[in-house]
């Protein structure tokens, strides 16, 4: 019987940022070791629909593509499936030039084939060299008329290892726009629904998706597959655990598809998705890759992975994303075409087979922030990888033009990362995480940012307080964190009201570093300015006329830890641009929480094995299906 394990696709969506991810009908160079479109005949008048286009005489389109390539090594490597057969339908004369590439990049052509009038043409290939990365790809150049593609697909022989379906779980808080526009998404593409057997959408807003324009007409489409749960708001995790409940007890999927909110997705992911889960050769967490949605060309992650030692996530080849594809397509960005194998997968889109689910429970109440890293160690520690794959991907509001570590998300950032760390940290006393979060305080301090500080320490003292706690203020902690933002006026945005608001010495700019690189002391520089720093905040008044007015202005990309500290106040721009706010130096808030920081962390690393053995004792009970079960009971 024959398996398709990827079809080749065309954008749902007629914008010509997304054409690159699925088609290259460029000609590109290499200047100075960097790529170069050379002409471009790229049209989305020549894409006739979701699966077929038109190729214009003497042109040639590859598809080397992000969406259309074929990911051979993360096949070879995690599953059995070893041949693969390549099917092109072509309408015309032309050439079908099929190629690979290895870990670094480097290109080989394996087959040419001459093919006229209606053809449809084999290729047989086998994955046997792609153990170190590679992909297969093929390219069509029209002969002296125009050619028209009729689809492809890369199919097998071989049965799957699993042949269950998915549920998928869409959790939402306030998104219902999103939500209706995913669900619309879903229902165009029946080759992608026979594989999905319920879709849980749980709604913990008070913007309901059931109101929402669009969503009769799309709940008709899905019929019974679509079930809508009403919730108050548990956060991320508390929303996955309910699709990840809902799809056990339902006793009828192999895999609980998990999806977030605010996404546009690629439905020929979810399927692919399902289909690399069906086939991998043991249980295997497949997680989807994320552009962002308001750059659509943009990759912004590929593999991410948890650093032990100060127990932080991060991308692989960091210093390399986002990758921008309208800058350098596949075929010529040799680090994409290295296997990277993650740790984890954020659960924008993530698929977790039940077996999983039944072996190490749902996700941990979290609210947000860890919730996917943490599932995922877990997992880990019981045998069961996290893959995640190219060319399974979707669009998500990305961080840029955000700054959730200076809002009530701070809450999160370390409450979670902590107790993330004393579950699954390898390091005698949590490794540098103590000193690496007292930095932390450090650099909010010095940039006078004294709200994140007072929620990080909330933090750790509920950290302190033991795992009983995620219970206790599943719901009310982020409402308090919220509250507590009235008491720092540092958190207003001044919006613009067409009177501008200045500084009393004008705006400072700064020479422009490279993307990632800073002109940050280090070393034996940075001990002494660090205790020049504190010094001066501890024992210096500000300037009454800078606190009635802020001294400096900055941009929100100048404004950074070895650049405030020198002055009283600042007017710092949002990042989202819609404002400013102004930071204003405080010695009473500086002197008690630089206290209470050295206290918290002296007690976080001194008692971090005692924690750590209450946390992990304490699992079963946090993360069980009858735990949650109950939780949800008691939330009505």
């Amino acid at each position: 019987m024959t398996h398709v394990l990827q079809n080749v696709v065309f954008p749902i969506e007629r914008d010509p940022d997304l054409l690159p991810l699925y088609a290259d009908p460029e000609t590109w160079s290499v200047v100075d070791e960097e790529p170069v479109r050379v002409s471009s005949v790229a049209h989305l008048g020549n894409v006739l629909d979701r699966n077929s286009a038109r190729i214009p005489a003497g042109r040639r389109v590859s598809f080397g593509t992000y969406f259309n390539a074929f990911p051979a090594s993360y096949w070879q490597h995690w599953t059995e499936v070893r041949k693969v057969r390549l099917q092109v339908r072509t309408s015309g004369r032309a050439t079908v030039l099929v190629y690979r590439s290895n870990g670094g990049g480097v290109h080989q052509r394996l087959e040419t084939e001459e093919v006229t009038d209606d053809a449809e043409t084999f290729f047989d290939l086998t994955l046997d060299r792609y153990s170190d990365g590679g992909w297969i790809w093929f390219d069509i150049v029209a002969d002296e008329s125009t050619v028209i593609f009729r689809g492809a697909e890369w199919t097998t022989e071989q049965e799957p290892k699993r042949t269950g379906n998915a549920s998928l779980g869409i959790t939402t808080f306030n998104k219902p726009d999103y939500c209706v526009s995913t669900l619309g998404d879903l229902a165009a593409e029946p080759g992608v629904l026979e594989l999905v057997d319920r879709i849980y959408l749980i709604d913990q807003g008070t913007k309901l998706v059931e109101e929402q324009d669009g969503f009769d007409e799309v709940a008709a489409q899905l019929g019974d597959t679509l079930n809508v749960i009403r919730q108050p708001n548990l956060g991320g995790s508390g929303g996955f655990a309910r699709s990840m409940l809902e799809t056990l007890d339902a006793g009828q999927s192999e895999f609980v598809q998990l999806l977030d909110d605010d996404v546009k997705i690629e439905p020929e992911s979810v399927r692919r998705s399902i289909i690399f889960g069906r086939y991998a050769t043991i249980p295997t967490i497949v997680g989807a890759h994320m552009f962002d949605l308001l750059d659509r060309p943009k990759l912004h992650a590929w593999a991410e992975v948890v650093e032990d030692a100060p127990f932080m996530w991060r991308n692989l080849f960091q210093e390399r994303m986002p990758h921008d594809f309208s800058y350098a397509n596949l075929r010529q960005s040799p680090i994409l075409h290295m296997r990277l194998d993650a740790d984890y997968n954020g659960w924008w889109m993530c698929l977790i087979p039940t077996e999983i689910l039944r072996e190490i429970g749902l996700s941990l109440p979290a609210f947000i922030k860890w919730d996917d890293a943490e599932y995922c160690l877990r997992a880990r520690e019981a045998g069961y990888p996290t893959v995640s794959v190219p060319g399974v991907a979707l669009w998500h509001v990305s961080w840029v033009g955000k700054d959730d570590s200076i809002d009530w998300q701070a809450y999160y950032h370390i409450r979670n990362r902590a107790v993330a760390g004393l579950l699954h940290s390898r390091t005698a006393r949590g490794g540098t995480l103590p000193r690496h979060s007292r930095r932390v305080d450090l650099k909010h301090l010095m940039m006078m940012q004294y709200y994140p500080v007072e929620l990080r320490h909330r933090a750790l003292r509920d950290t302190l307080r033991g795992p009983q706690h995620m219970w206790d203020n599943l719901a009310t902690a982020m409402p308090e964190a919220r509250r507590l933002a009235n008491d720092f006026p540092e958190t207003k945005t001044q919006k613009d009201t067409g009177v501008p608001l200045r500084s009393r010495k004008g705006r400072l700019t700064f020479k422009r570093m490279k993307a990632n690189i800073f002109d940050s002391p280090t070393g034996l520089a940075l001990r002494i300015f660090t205790a020049r720093v504190l010094i001066a905040h501890w024992f210096h008044r500000p300037d009454p006329d800078n606190v009635a007015k802020p001294e400096v202005e900055f941009g929100k990309g100048d404004a950074n830890w070895w650049r405030m500290p020198f002055y009283d106040s600042a007017l710092v721009n949002a990042a989202d641009g819609s404002g400013k706010n102004i930071y204003t130096r405080d010695r009473r808030q500086f002197r008690r929480m630089l206290t209470d920081s050295v206290r918290l962390h002296w007690r976080l690393q001194r008692e971090w094995d005692d924690l750590a053995r209450s946390y992990r004792k304490a699992l079963p009970d946090l993360v069980s299906p009858e735990a949650w079960r109950r939780r949800f009971s008691d939330a009505g």
